[in-house]
């Protein structure tokens, strides 16, 4: 049975009611779902974590292809139709659980795969797509990459570059921590029952050697407090700096004195932040 009419059936049939509050949109097209597996670049080496399987769509082709996989699945009246589809791998655990609430994300990854490589896939529920993925960066040193589905408005977000509408402060934390993709878009036609919004998948690929600053981070959103204002007028709201000392550090930058955060890269905002920490004046 291909898992289009699977799902109908389930629900159809009332076997499942889809659940708004936790955003279930289940995803049909076959087509769309082995290009998201594709995009993982999963061998026999690899370890899967899926967050929030639902029918096991996605699962079902990564089961296929990767070393172990472990789902974490929050509605519990999902885990019957889970363990009957699944039950003839046993390369393939169940944590019936809000990933939210985990509470050692790398303890569960040692007891599962233990050493092994290990990449989260994950359509994600719109309303805590962000919080997952910072979950996962600020809490674990053994994800190494992330193929994530997400609200089209967030993927771009979270993948712009420097003087694009997307582009703030979220856009450059997670630059910082990782290396974004964009990779497709994904219409709503393709979900049961279908969104408001398009969906995209992209890429993370989480950098080997990342330190974590929270002040940095803190510095960032106070940069882009107000975007239409210049960064001169932030930092001096923000700092209370001096108009004319923000001048001459940007001038020493060669940038213009009205210029905005939405035009710095990571590299040039890093530098700034770094003077003034250098000047005792953050």
């Amino acid at each position: 049975m291909k898992h289009n009419d699977y799902v109908n059936k389930q629900v159809n049939k009332n076997a499942f009611f889809i659940k708004k509050k936790f955003s279930q949109n289940f995803l049909l097209d076959e087509n769309i779902i082995e290009k998201i597996v594709a995009s993982g670049e999963i061998d026999q080496e690899t370890c899967v974590i899926e967050i929030g399987p639902g029918f096991g769509a996605l699962t079902k082709h990564i089961v296929k292809y990767a070393k172990k996989v472990l789902l974490y699945e929050i509605d519990q009246e999902l885990i019957p139709h889970l363990n009957h589809l699944f039950r003839n791998h046993d390369n393939l655990s169940i944590i019936q659980k809000d990933f939210l609430k985990v509470e050692n994300i790398d303890k569960d990854i040692s007891t599962y795969f233990g050493d092994a490589k290990v990449v989260v896939m994950s359509n994600l529920p719109y309303h805590i797509t962000t919080p997952i993925i910072m979950k996962i960066l600020e809490e674990s040193q053994r994800v190494n990459r992330m193929v994530l589905m997400m609200q089209l408005e967030v993927a771009k977000r979270l993948t712009s570059m420097p003087n694009t509408k997307d582009y703030n402060a979220l856009s450059i934390i997670i630059q910082d921590q990782t290396e974004a993709k964009y990779l497709f878009k994904v219409p709503k036609t393709v979900f049961k029952p279908k969104p408001k919004v398009d969906s995209a998948v992209i890429r993370l690929d989480i950098r080997k050697e990342r330190l974590r600053n929270p002040e940095f981070y803190q510095f960032i959103h106070k940069c882009f407090t107000q975007r239409r204002k210049t960064l001169t007028n932030n930092l001096n709201q923000a700092y209370n700096l001096d108009k004319t000392y923000i001048h001459r550090l940007l001038n020493e930058m060669h940038l213009q004195e009205n210029i905005r955060a939405e035009a710095l890269d990571i590299i040039q905002l890093k530098k700034i932040f770094s003077k003034l920490e250098e000047e005792g004046l953050r």
